[in-house]
């Protein structure tokens, strides 16, 4: 009897004990789910253009406290729309990156309304040795003869962004690849400006700052910026000549009459002749 009552006491406390332990994971898990939301991400690195498909994505929770604008709850919402920018594996999936729906894909679809692609033909130095990669902006120089004949070189548009270089849209990579186009994704204005420019001269992109959102306005390089004119410059050297005047007879007979002698410096003193006798000598 002794030894029946503790265990009964073992045993209804490790009952409580069981039944608090499935209270409060209950508890946990109910307030978990109340702070997260379900979210469509990707399985898989995704590629700009690239149709989703049923077996690229899953759905995760997300948590609450980590709010994201407009983001895919179900895979409905997903499959079968286009990306308009590369997704990385887990990324949530936002209506903002999917084109239109009814979108077929490609390049087109990775342009922004009132955009439009055009292709730039380049070389190594034109295109930045290769790192004008996809998402990367450039500003597009030409050079082409002014008003007067002479070359100039002008940055014509600034901050255009690269869309795919040789029809490949991938932007994962940021080493350089030396290729033989560049699209770029532009406005119809600058469209024409582009069109115009590599008709009239030739063109180069110049790589910048994604950060950079300023502009810059210049009047061109010309050929009298590279080779300025020195201030110190000496000045030229000026011939010095003699002029022969041809002398008078007057002066001619002046210069040829020969200038009297001019005394000795140190004259020598008088001397006196004394005969003595028979003998003379001089004192």
């Amino acid at each position: 009897m002794k030894t029946i009552r503790p265990l009964g006491v073992l045993l209804i406390a490790l009952v409580l004990g069981l039944t608090a332990a499935a209270y409060a994971a209950h508890w946990i898990q109910q307030q978990g789910a109340a702070a997260t939301v379900q979210v469509v991400v990707a399985k898989r690195d995704l590629q700009m253009g690239t149709r989703l498909l049923p077996e690229m994505l899953e759905t995760i929770a997300w948590p609450k406290a980590a709010a994201i604008k407009d983001p895919l709850t179900v895979l409905n919402q997903a499959v079968d729309r286009v990306i308009r920018v590369p997704v990385l594996r887990g990324e949530p999936l936002l209506l903002s990156k999917l084109a239109p729906a009814g979108d077929k894909g490609g390049l087109s679809s990775a342009l922004s309304p009132g955009q439009r692609a055009v292709t730039v033909k380049v070389n190594e130095i034109v295109g930045v040795a290769g790192f004008a990669l996809p998402g990367n902006y450039v500003d597009v120089m030409v050079n082409t003869p002014d008003s007067q004949n002479q070359p100039v070189s002008k940055i014509v548009i600034e901050r255009i962004q690269v869309l795919a270089v040789a029809q490949d849209l991938s932007s994962n990579e940021n080493k350089p690849r030396v290729v033989n186009a560049v699209t770029l994704q532009v406005t119809p204005q600058q469209a024409e400006q582009i069109d115009l420019a590599r008709s009239v001269g030739t063109l180069s992109l110049v790589l910048r700052s994604q950060s950079d959102l300023g502009t810059v306005l210049t009047d061109g390089a010309r050929k009298m910026d590279l080779l300025p004119k020195s201030s110190a410059s000496p000045a030229p050297a000026t011939a010095v000549r003699t002029a022969y005047v041809r002398p008078t007879p007057r002066k001619a007979a002046a210069e040829a009459t020969p200038a009297p002698l001019q005394a000795s410096a140190h004259p020598e003193p008088p001397r006196l002749e004394v005969i003595r006798g028979m003998t003379l000598s001089q004192e």
